[in-house]
């Protein structure tokens, strides 16, 4: 009997081996139109599902999409392979309301809208249940940089990312040549990461909350690095440099500057919002012009803490994720991926970014330059403004099976991109 099984044993591991490095889906023609490193491919696994912002995958392979407005009758879209070839078979729909941020955690998928965070519990048909907890509310509905963004530790804590809805912190905002409010007010409850208990019903943003780090203006893109054991975030930074402040600054500055900062937090760091912004060609932080900048001088910004590494201006990083999975070559591992919404802003130079691209990391900081992972989502590179693009990448996850989800918030798609070539 010993004899018979062992082959069997022996049969069933290989398989399982193989089915945790070897991808069996097809890649769909010209890999969708997505341009991709050497060995990789893609396919669209839903489309038209509604506005797409973040996505969570679960041990199952159930994908859930939060949506920028409720799509056939929910704000998240629950998608579900049942044969097992990489695409949705069926697509439904759940929530009363819409919004960006979305992650499972302890069985529970947390949502957060623009003035809440709250949890479903997810039911045996991966569903989640029609009612929710709240878990954090108080907040303010504004006008600009409202969506809620949050990513869990290992230690219990939720990190909220709460964007200052504004420009520079001028009254009124983005006014020619306004001066900033000095201390900025909106720093008491806006331009940082607030941290809480994760498991904690009811806390309000104000009474509750732990005010973790500032100076961020807004960062939609933020996830805790469980390799590193930190805090990461992407930050949009600030506009129109050139239309406020033409004495200091041109049109071509407009367009470059600043640069999009990649933040490693800490407690109680400041990043300098609204008094500085970094300045990638000199590598440094310079005082903004509504605070007496001229573009050159740093002033208070010399204590401001530095990113660890910069992007293009403009190109707006809406989701990040540390790559720990397996499927992909090894230089990909604990690397970090981040999904640039792209620009609205560079004109009259052409808009740009509207990719995702990859950063070697090696332990806590990046250990090579950025490079572009998935690029074409926008099907042209005359973009003058948002809307000539054809699909704009906002979210990212990564499945049981290592491979990348993005997800697209113009049309609704959602691909799957896999590695296909030897290791």
């Amino acid at each position: 009997m010993k004899s018979t099984l062992y082959p069997i044993i022996i049969t069933f591991f290989l398989v399982l081996s193989c089915s945790r490095n070897e991808v069996r889906y097809t890649a769909d023609p010209d890999n969708d139109g997505l341009k991709l490193p050497q060995g990789f491919g893609a396919m669209v696994v839903a489309d038209s599902i509604g506005a797409g912002r973040h996505i969570a995958v679960d041990n199952n392979g159930v994908i859930y999409v939060s949506l920028d407005q409720k799509h056939n009758g929910g704000g998240i879209a629950v998608l579900v392979d049942e044969n097992g070839d990489g695409r949705a078979d069926k697509i439904s729909y759940a929530g009363n309301c819409q919004g960006t941020g979305i992650s499972i955690y302890h069985h529970y998928l947390y949502f957060a809208t623009d003035t809440s965070v709250i949890r479903f519990r997810i039911g045996p048909d991966h569903m989640p249940e029609p009612d929710f907890e709240t878990v954090i509310d108080g907040y303010s509905l504004e006008h600009e940089h409202a969506s809620k963004t949050f990513a869990f530790d290992s230690s219990g804590n939720i990190y909220v990312n709460v964007g200052a809805p504004s420009n520079s912190c001028t009254v009124p905002d983005r006014a020619p040549g306004a001066k900033g409010q000095d201390p900025c007010p909106i720093l008491e409850n806006y331009g940082g990461i607030w941290q809480y208990s994760s498991d904690k019903l009811h806390q309000h943003h104000r009474t509750d909350g732990i005010h973790f780090a500032t100076g961020i203006r807004n960062a939609v893109a933020i996830t805790w690095n469980e390799y590193a054991h930190h805090l990461y975030a992407v930050m949009h930074g600030r506009d129109q440099l050139y239309p406020q402040y033409k004495d200091h600054f041109s049109e071509k500055d407009n367009a470059n500057l600043p640069g999009e900062e990649f933040l490693l937090i800490n407690k109680g760091d400041n990043f300098g919002w609204p008094y500085c912004f970094f300045d990638p060609f000199q590598n440094k932080k310079v005082l903004a012009p509504e605070y007496g900048g001229d573009g050159k001088i740093t002033g208070r910004c010399d204590s401001m803490k530095y990113p660890i590494m910069a992007f293009p201006a403009h190109y707006a990083p809406n989701d990040l994720l540390f790559y720990e999975q397996d499927q992909f070559p090894a230089r990909y591992r604990h690397g970090a991926f981040i999904a640039f919404h792209g620009s609205w802003n560079r004109s009259p130079e052409l808009q740009q970014g509207y990719n995702v691209v990859f950063v070697p990391f090696n332990d806590s900081l990046p250990s090579g330059k950025w490079e572009i992972f998935a690029d074409n989502f926008a099907g042209t590179d005359s973009i003058r403004w948002p809307g000539d693009a054809r699909y704009r990448p906002c979210g990212l996850a990564t499945g049981p099976d290592g491979s990348l989800y993005v997800v697209d918030s113009n049309a609704g798609k959602v691909w799957r991109i896999f590695y296909e070539g030897k290791k």
